[in-house]
Formats: structure tokens, sequence, C-alpha cells
């Protein structure tokens, strides 16, 4: 298909300039110097289908060694235009060309800085929008990465008193009243330390641009971070931290255990006169932090989650997973916490119900013989039939797959079940009969030995 293009001069000057221009925004926004020039080229095609329509065949060419750029408008020569934005009839076309002929391609060479001052406005509206939009998509993808990490940053404002606004660098991040340590107050320049909780682009019936970066100081995940990176064993993974319960500003409790034999999960948390915990407790407000040892039995686990509290019992009911936990008198209210706050922890923990007794008060409940026996069948069920071990019938010697599916049908599954049976009773089943019920109970004769 034949093309003919109309020559048009450029300003080298201003053409050079222009590029600079776009390395210095490049520069100054971190931005990738490629992506600007796409977000200039569609900002022009943009603008330019404002002046020849939205079907408009516009190409841009941008040559930086040569100092040129053009925006190329293209429209077929047809008898019979359908669309004008692409499409110009023969008369039209020979106004721009005297010998054009029907099916040929016109080529307009448009210069961008030769636009109209109203063209050039809307260029240039579109072509900030988009920076905007390219900028904020990158920091966005950016933090996306680090949610979850840790971060540090600057306090710079509050909004209503419960919004705190940090400084991140490149970024604004917020930390919510939610997500804050109770009682904690910044002042301007005040280094902030949170994780990164969660990153959004944009927010339904928000009217700020993103991206949106939550930060978190009350979050479990944040002593985690703050533990894996002040202590040596938990970041390279020799202490494992498995479980974390939090009552921000007030206690929390980790439990932790050891991968290797040689290595005391709880000294390597607290450190020699707890000189590795004071940095994350400090960090944390002087919020009190319980190391607990794991167990795998479930009783010495919940003695150990309850600390700083000395327990002297415990009685556990796996299946309803409960515990009746007692302590001195002196330690009850040290096991209970204020509020509930230590029994609370604990029992998240654990994912226990805890019932913690002082030891008068268990004695006191204790003294019937009914509270006895009741506690007794509470914490010690007796062993149902259902744990029970029976013998299969295909471990009877000599008795045949048929018999045995008989035997199955009838509802009886075990040698057990069959021994209580007299042969009258096995003469009666479904495809039994005298014959079959004899065999039946001569077999178990040669082969189950029977105590009176």
């Amino acid at each position: 298909m034949a093309r003919s293009t109309r020559q048009k001069s450029q300003s080298g000057p201003d053409i050079r300039a222009f590029y600079e221009y776009i390395d210095d925004i490049s520069r100054e926004k971190g931005l990738d110097r490629d992506e600007v020039l796409d977000v200039i080229r569609s900002s022009l095609i943009t603008a330019y289908q404002k002046k020849h329509g939205q079907d408009a065949n516009l190409e841009v060419i941008m040559d930086r060694e040569n100092a040129e750029l053009w925006v190329i408008h293209r429209r077929t020569v047809v008898d019979d235009v359908v669309n004008p934005d692409a499409e110009l009839t023969l008369e039209q076309a020979r106004v721009i060309k005297p010998d054009a002929k029907p099916g040929e391609v016109l080529e307009d060479k448009e210069n961008p800085f030769e636009f109209s001052r109203i063209g050039a406005t809307n260029v240039r509206q579109i072509l900030l929008q988009r920076l905007k939009e390219l900028e904020r998509e990158i920091i966005y993808n950016e933090f996306k990465k680090k949610e979850g990490d840790l971060i540090n940053g600057y306090f710079l404002r509050w909004r209503d008193r419960d919004m705190m606004y940090v400084d991140l660098g490149r970024a604004e991040g917020i930390l919510p009243r939610r997500e804050q340590i109770p009682g904690e107050r910044f002042r301007n320049g005040d280094r902030v330390k949170a994780i990164i909780k969660t990153v959004e682009l944009r927010r339904e019936k928000s009217r700020e641009p993103g991206p949106f970066i939550t930060l978190s100081r009350s979050s479990p995940d944040f002593v985690r971070k703050l533990f894996e990176m002040e202590i040596p064993e938990i970041y390279e993974g020799v202490v494992e931290i498995l479980t974390i319960s939090r009552q921000p500003g007030y206690r929390t409790k980790l439990l932790v255990r050891s991968n290797r034999s040689d290595v005391d999960p709880v000294g390597a948390c607290v450190g020699i006169k707890g000189v590795r915990i004071q940095s994350i407790v400090r960090e944390l407000g002087n919020e009190r932090i319980d190391i607990v040892n794991f167990s795998e039995d479930a009783e010495e686990l919940i003695a150990n989650a309850l600390s700083p509290a000395r327990v002297l019992e415990v009685k556990v009911d796996p299946r309803a997973r409960e515990a009746l936990v007692v302590v001195p008198d002196d330690a009850y209210s040290l096991a209970i916490g204020n509020n509930g706050q230590n029994v609370r922890l604990a029992s998240q923990l654990t994912e226990y119900r805890l019932l913690v007794k002082s030891q008068t008060q268990f004695s006191e409940e204790m003294s019937s013989p009914e509270a006895r026996a009741q506690l007794e069948a509470l914490f010690n069920p007796p062993e149902t039939g259902e744990e029970e071990e029976f013998t299969a019938l295909s471990d009877l010697p000599g008795l045949t797959q048929r018999v045995i599916g008989l035997l199955t049908e009838a509802g009886i599954s075990s040698v057990e079940e069959l021994i209580e049976m007299e042969q009258e009773q096995l003469e009666q089943l479904p495809g039994v009969g005298k014959s079959t019920a004899k065999q039946i109970m001569r077999i178990l004769a040669e082969s189950v030995e029977f105590e009176e």
C-alpha cells in the first residue's frame, strides 16, 4: 500500500531540551526513563485523538539521536468515507497530494511543539496525571513486596488525633489508632519502627491518591520481627517462635522451641542478665514479655504458659481442650493477672480453656466425695468401648470369605462378637444354616482359647 508523507521541520534545540527534561524527571521521581517515554507517547495519542477523533490512526515517533518528535496521522484514500477519523475522499486527498490514488495512505507529520495553546495545555495535564499514576504504581509495587516486613520511618503529623502519618522516604505510611501501642506519643522527627501490614493501590470512597500503606505496632507479627532482628538464633532458625499472644502495651507471651538440643530457647531469647530482650522491651514501651518453653506434654506446657506464676497441679481434658490449674494462694492474683490478662494470654497461647484455682479454693471445693468424683469423671473419663481393640474375622483361621461376608452382613464384624453367639443363633442368620453354623463353632473351639 503506497504511503505519502507531508514533510515538516522541527527545532533541534527545543527537542534536545525536551529529552533532557525527560532525563531530569526520571531521576527526580526515581522512574524508569523508557516508562516515562511511554507515558508521554500515550499522553500525546490521547491529546491528538481529541483533535482528530477517537478512531484516528496515530503514531508517535521519538528519535532522540536526531532530535525529533513527531505525531503521525495516517488516513486512507477511499471512494466512500465510512470513518472520517481514519479515511478521506479522493478529492480531499488531492488537495494534499495532487496525484493521490484510492487505497493510498497519506501520512501527516505534526509537530507537538506547534500544537495550539489549548492542545498543549491538555497534553501537559494528561502527561502530569499519567506520570503521577506511574509513580504511584511503582511505589505500590515496591512496598507491596515488603508486606509483613519491618520498616523504619519518621513521625510526620496527626490527623484528628487518631491517625498518625509516617514518612517512609518515597511514600507516607498511616498508623491507625487500632495499630498503635496504647499510651505511645510521638513528636516531629521521632523515629517510628513498625511492620507493613497492608498495601493498597486504591481505596473505595477515598478521595486521596494512593498507594495506602498501613503500618502496625500492635500486631503480634511486629513482636516476631523484632525478635528476628535482635536474636540471631531466631533469625537463623535455630530457635523457632511457634505462637504469640499479645495485649499491646501490657503483656506478650511467646511460645518457643529449640531445633537443637544444645540450645536453650528461653535463654537464647533473654540473653545474659536479660541484655538481649531489653532493646525489644524498650521498643514496645516497657511491655512485659514472657518467653514460654514449648512442651509436648500439655500439663507442662500450660504450667509454663502461666509464667511468672508458680503452678502446683494441672489436670487436662484434651478432648474438650480444657484444663484445671491449681496455684499457691499467694500466686493466684499473679496467675490471673490484671483483669484476667495473664490467664487469657496463656489460654490463647496453649489453645486450652484454663480454669485457675488457688490451693485453698481447690481444697474447699474438693472436700466432699461427690466433688472429687465429679472431678475424676471430668478429667479422667472411663475408657469407652470404641477404644477397645477387636480381632477381625479374617484373623480366624479356616473362616472362608463367603462366611465372613455372611457374618458381616448380619452385623457381626469381630471374633469377640462371634464368641458371644450360640450355634442356634448362628443358624438363624440369613445364608448360614445348620452345617455352616456347626463349622463356625468348630473353628472357634479349635482357634480361640476361652477363659472362665
